[in-house]
């Protein structure tokens, strides 16, 4: 499902309206990340962020163009924000993120909404860029960076609870899927420092956190040797390649930091995830059982023409092994419906392959041609949208059912929950995961919001834990 966020932050009174800013992030939480990251090169420069939009002077819209529904949200919240520009001619739109890269000067020349233009390595610029627009010009800056993380700025954290955070640990992508613009959006794979990683970590662990999500396009690609970036390692020497700190070693880095904080990861590539790095989610309590494994189909054929470089067999294989080290480890997955060709043989092997994997929960979506992409060019998107909607619509009801059976497991069983929110149905009960990233639900009673609580489940649905605290 395609998700929208607000930032949240504290409100200004000041009335110097063209230092305040209103961000609004789209998509995956590599974009939160990012907003964060941007609000804090905002802030050294002056800013102020408004939770306010008619308060604000600058508007940006932190975009996503992993799917077409995604644009088609960004372009209606653009002509909504028309309104906005009619009330306050002196406003300054801006587009950021994948949809800019995607459709760089496009979005300045359609309907002229937007007045900034700033892909995922130039946020550096925003200053610059936004006064470009003050003095009458339109402003873009789509350059893709072989170097930038961003590793030593200290992101704002504008929404939070005070509870969890993102931290980012890699950005760009070297897989060329066929059917991912990512790789065109976001440029070459490079990770950042490992360093600055734990530092970060450190200053989460005292300011409170109590759980902290690494994030990547592919963590488990992570790879930094002594100075460079992966990008740069095939030029690296036999020492500094020695030497090289991989997803492994940085995950028990993290760890080590503080035994009372939960790390997570997100994404996992099937075909880098390593033996190391389960025996190391193994070996540390604080890192929680659960890894999200993107399989995208169960059919090898489909899998060679998404190019994802590994097969049925290899990706059962890979499920097995984290079931057999991890026997209690949650296991989630992304699943693309109705991809160039596939045929009815196929779509079963999909349904297979949910059912063998026994998946706690997936992302499941049909297929969307996205201009660029290599599925794009290549290939015919051929199956027809009324077969694509059946066939999702199978997909769910089995994963639906896979999910009610996996929770049904924890009945009467206890688990550990990090509260993280209060239950949106009462504010009498409290909400939170437990180590496989499944919500619990419970009632309240004198716990409160970054308490660990054992709670003893009771009943269950599909998607929620339903229980009572223990003592």
């Amino acid at each position: 499902m395609q998700e929208i966020q607000v930032l949240e932050g504290i409100s200004s009174n000041t009335t110097e309206l063209k230092k305040q800013f209103y961000i609004e992030s789209y998509g995956c939480a590599m974009n939160f990340s990012d907003s964060e990251i941007i609000g804090s090169i905002l802030t050294e420069h002056g800013y102020t962020h408004t939770n306010d939009e008619f308060a604000a002077n600058v508007i940006f819209l932190n975009t996503c163009a992993i799917r077409d529904n995604a644009e088609k949200t960004i372009r209606d919240r653009l002509k909504a924000l028309r309104n906005n520009k009619k009330k306050n001619q002196d406003l300054i739109i801006g587009v950021l993120g994948c949809m800019a890269e995607r459709l760089k000067t496009k979005l300045l020349e359609e309907e002229k909404l937007v007045d900034v233009v700033a892909g995922p390595d130039s946020y550096r610029d925003l200053p610059k860029l936004v006064a470009e627009v003050e003095d009458g010009n339109k402003a873009i800056n789509v350059l893709l960076s072989r170097e930038e993380t961003y590793a030593e700025i200290s992101p704002m954290r504008l929404n939070t609870n005070g509870v969890s955070a993102f931290v980012s640990i890699m950005r760009g992508c070297d897989n060329m899927c066929t059917f991912c613009v990512v790789p065109f959006t976001r440029g070459r794979e490079r990770s950042r420092n490992p360093e600055s990683i734990v530092q970060e970590v450190r200053d989460l662990s005292a300011a409170g956190y109590k759980e902290i999500t690494l994030l990547g396009q592919n963590v488990d690609s992570y790879l930094w040797f002594g100075g460079g970036p992966k990008v740069e390692f095939k030029n690296a020497s036999e020492d500094q390649k020695n030497s090289a700190v991989n997803f492994a070693a940085l995950l028990e880095m993290v760890a080590l930091v503080d035994p009372n904080m939960r790390i997570r990861f997100s994404t996992s590539h099937p075909k880098d995830i390593s033996n190391e790095v389960i025996y190391t989610i193994k070996k540390y309590d604080n890192i929680c059982k659960y890894i999200h494994l993107p399989a995208q189909s169960g059919n090898t054929r489909v899998l060679e023409a998404m190019n994802r470089t590994y097969t049925r067999e290899w990706y059962l294989e890979r499920v097995n092994t984290i079931r057999e080290i991890i026997p209690e480890c949650g296991i989630s997955c992304d699943i693309i419906a109705g991809f160039c060709t596939e045929t009815e043989e196929e779509h079963q092997d999909t349904l297979s392959l949910m059912a063998l994997s026994r998946f706690g929960f997936s992302y499941m979506y049909k297929y969307s041609e996205r201009p660029g992409t290599l599925a794009q060019k290549k290939m015919t998107d051929d199956v027809p949208e009324d077969v694509k909607s059946r066939r999702l619509t199978e997909i769910i009801t089995l994963q639906n059912q896979l999910s009610l059976q996996n929770n049904q497991t924890f009945i009467g069983k206890e688990v550990r929950v990090l509260v993280d929110s209060f239950s949106k149905k009462s504010k009498d009960d409290l909400s939170g995961r437990n180590d496989q990233n499944i919500k619990v639900v419970f009632p309240k009673e004198n716990y409160q919001i970054g308490d660990y609580v054992n709670v003893k489940i009771e009943r269950v649905t599909s998607t929620t834990l339903i229980g009572k605290a223990i003592n």
